[in-house]
């Protein structure tokens, strides 16, 4: 034990010191901790293996001095023999005439043995442990049901959630002011959601599946930033896509409305027939005029 403690109290320049070499204080005190269980595992089985010795020894020295001296020699029973014979209170085999019932079936006899005195304490244990929980759960009430500990777990998860997001930068990004995203990592980071939450439905290059497609000029919903960014952030709930405002932050909306826009023009194989009314960006300060996907293929027949 005082090994242990000069080890524990020597913890601070370790760590010191590990700190220096890449090890936080933590991890130092850890591996410390864990050195200490092992030498005092270590220490505790090397000690019961020298009692065991030493029993033997002496238990080896008596049955000499007996065998000299021409007595018999009497095992002394150990104490844990003494606390199971106790425990169990079983008749000896050969006093098991004295318990013997008239029952007899078959030349099967029966024994009248009782129930282990461990079986019937524990049996009164949980009496008293029920009589206890009742009362401290269902009659005083100064103990919280399952329910009230999962609200109390619900309230603190709450107030935890509430601190971050407290702590953390906001990001005042809506579709009022939403910005088209040029930074590299921010279209790698809008990729990353694509392709986690609407590749399923759009496909990995955004040619369309269930969803439209996102590499042509026709849009059901609006084909600017700002419209992109609502229809993510709204969803389409009449047609299957969800509202990602419960899911994504405002910045990885942002994100990822900006890298669909970079999928415009890409022209993926296999991609679907376009659907909506034709949408171009505004240059000269003023939009073309939107088109039907259909009357313009209708024109283009004519």
């Amino acid at each position: 034990l005082a090994f242990s403690f000069l080890i524990l109290g020597s913890s601070t320049a370790s760590a010191q010191a590990s700190a220096d070499s890449g090890l936080s204080a933590a991890t130092t005190l850890y591996i410390l901790a864990g050195f200490v269980v092992f030498t005092a595992i270590l220490v505790l089985y090397v000690s019961v293996v020298i009692l065991r010795l030493l029993r033997f020894i002496v238990k080896e020295e008596a049955a000499k001095k007996a065998e000299l001296a021409g007595e018999p020699i009497v095992e002394e029973e150990s104490w844990w023999s003494k606390f199971v014979d106790k425990a169990n209170d079983v008749v000896p085999i050969e006093e098991e005439d004295t318990i013997m019932l008239d029952h007899n079936y078959d030349g099967i006899r029966e024994l009248d043995n009782h129930l282990p005195p461990w079986w019937k304490w524990t049996f009164y244990l949980s009496i008293v442990f029920a009589i206890v929980y009742m009362v401290s759960y269902h009659v005083i009430g100064n103990m919280p049901l399952q329910t009230a500990e999962y609200e109390t777990e619900v309230a603190l998860a709450n107030e935890a959630a509430l601190k971050r997001a407290a702590n953390a930068p906001v990001a005042n990004i809506d579709e009022s002011n939403v910005e088209l995203a040029t930074d590299p990592a921010d279209l790698a980071k809008g990729k990353q959601v694509f392709l986690n939450s609407c590749a399923q439905c759009h496909k990995e290059q955004g040619e369309g599946g269930i969803g439209p497609n996102l590499t042509d000029d026709y849009w059901l919903h609006g084909g600017s930033i700002s419209e992109v960014f609502i229809t993510i952030k709204k969803g389409v709930p009449e047609k299957g896509m969800i509202s990602w405002e419960p899911v994504l932050s405002p910045t990885q909306m942002q994100n990822v409305a900006s890298y669909i826009m970079t999928l415009r023009g890409t022209n993926p194989p296999n991609a679907k027939a376009p659907q909506g009314e034709l949408y171009t960006p505004d240059v000269d300060g003023a939009e073309e005029e939107e088109q039907p996907a259909d009357s313009l293929q209708l024109s283009q027949v004519n």
